[in-house]
């Protein structure tokens, strides 16, 4: 990692996957982390898949997905000025102009023209609720929710994806009972899997995916546990995070060694 200069702006140079992706991100202000390459990794995407990403950033998540998937595309909407043109310079790095449409946009303002168009949604979120959020975190819309709550996130990843088509949304474990609250109406085959930071602890984050118009009842996953006892990855993690691993909710049978819902991509 290394800085560099970009218009009298600090930026790092950073890389996920193991090199595979790489890409641009500011110094200050939210950071790419894990939880850009779970959500990635979660959809059920294969060649020819149309995805929408709902809050791009610097488009690390939807960078992510295509290296796994390299035959899908991706069109990937954020709202900040400086970031969207990130995620297209970040685009540029890793050759996928052909494969990635950045939009500069609100989700507030979601073109008509897109709905019901897409294969799959993946939506990492604020996570945070304006009265809930420090002092110092509330100027960031990457990270607290502003003009835009969770309920309009679902209502627009939900006018997005076509029937029987995805959401994949990953958020804070003590926010899980509103987003089921707020997917359930439009959606069945619900799986939740826990995301837990070491074996015992509580689980911070959830991945949460859903299928639109279908009835199949709610599944809890077993989830995943990122490290062990001295701080290094479980095997399924680093498939994750260092190889490009899928995490397929739909299959219940796993390779030996992988929890439930958490299959390699190749």
């Amino acid at each position: 990692m290394y800085d560099v200069d970009l218009k009298g702006m600090s930026f790092t140079q950073d890389m996920l996957l193991n090199g595979k992706v790489k890409f641009q991100q500011p110094v200050k202000g939210y950071r790419v982390a894990i939880d850009t390459v779970l959500v990635a990794a979660a959809v059920p995407a294969v060649e020819g898949s149309h995805v929408l990403e709902l809050g791009a950033g610097v488009g690390a998540a939807s960078l992510c997905l295509l290296a796994r998937v390299a035959g899908c595309h991706v069109d990937a909407i954020e709202c900040q000025k400086d970031l969207a043109a990130l995620a297209r310079t970040n685009a540029e790095l890793n050759g996928v102009v052909s494969k990635m449409t950045v939009h500069e946009r609100n989700i507030l303002s979601f073109p008509g023209e897109f709905s019901g168009k897409f294969d799959h949604v993946m939506i990492n979120p604020p996570y945070l609720q304006p009265r809930r959020a420090s002092c110092d975190a509330k100027e960031s819309i990457s990270t607290v929710e502003h003009d835009a709550n969770l309920g309009d996130w679902v209502s627009v990843a939900l006018k997005a994806v076509r029937r029987k088509g995805s959401l994949t949304f990953i958020h804070r474990a003590d926010r899980l009972d509103e987003l089921l609250t707020l997917i359930r109406g439009g959606t069945g085959g619900i799986v939740v899997a826990p995301v837990w930071a070491h074996s015992g602890r509580e689980a911070k984050r959830v991945i949460v995916q859903a299928l639109k118009g279908v009835s199949t009842p709610l599944r809890l996953s077993s989830g995943i546990t990122l490290h062990e006892s001295d701080g290094a990855y479980t095997a399924a993690a680093e498939e994750v995070l260092r190889n490009a691993a899928a995490i397929n909710f739909f299959q219940k049978t796993t390779p030996k060694g992988i929890s439930e819902g958490f299959v390699s991509n190749i």
